[in-house]
């Protein structure tokens, strides 16, 4: 009878530590709370190469991003736009195109489809045209290519958007930016 209560007791004891998690996780700078959170399952065998969901993690999803201003900060991720449409243009785009996907708060439902951005990061200043959303909201699961869902104030870009910064490729994966409506 023990064990039963000490497992109650422990599943009662992770539900409230992912409680109050789940309602401290904020943006900075906007009242933005996420939007739900899912238990990671392992991708299927193969069918995930890099940047994989980790099975038992807990991920978190955002509709919102932190206000857009004349220097927003975001988090610059390394993404491929040549093996999948680009939900703005329904293209490709090859890797050395400055091109970038943003949050989904930020992506605004296409609002900045087709239009330039200016990323400021390591000293420069490039333009980058918005071609993607980095969804928020969802992940790990096939449609997203059993990748995590997108945290809410990422930037995803493409190799031409790191060589422009003049970032050593030794250093690409995550850089902090700002960014701003060009």
């Amino acid at each position: 009878m023990s064990t039963m209560l000490n497992n109650y007791f422990s599943i009662w004891c992770s539900f409230v530590v992912l409680l109050i998690i789940y309602s401290s996780v904020q943006v900075e700078g906007q009242n933005c709370r996420t939007t739900g959170y899912f238990r990671a399952t392992a991708p299927p065998a193969g069918q995930c190469t890099s940047n994989c969901c980790v099975q038992n993690t807990v991920y978190f999803t955002f509709q919102c991003s932190p206000s857009v201003t004349p220097q927003t900060p975001g988090t610059l991720s390394l993404r491929s736009f040549k093996n999948s449409h680009s939900k703005c243009d329904n293209t490709y785009h090859t890797d050395n195109s400055p091109v970038v996907a943003l949050s989904t708060g930020w992506y605004s439902s296409g609002a900045r489809c087709g239009k330039m951005i200016a990323i400021s990061g390591n000293g420069k200043t490039v333009m980058a045209k918005v071609v993607d959303e980095c969804d928020s909201t969802k992940g790990c699961d096939a449609g997203e290519g059993y990748h995590p869902p997108c945290g809410y104030n990422i930037v995803a870009a493409s190799k031409g958007v790191w060589k422009a910064l003049g970032v050593p490729q030794s250093q690409w994966g995550q850089l902090s930016v700002t960014w701003a409506d060009a």
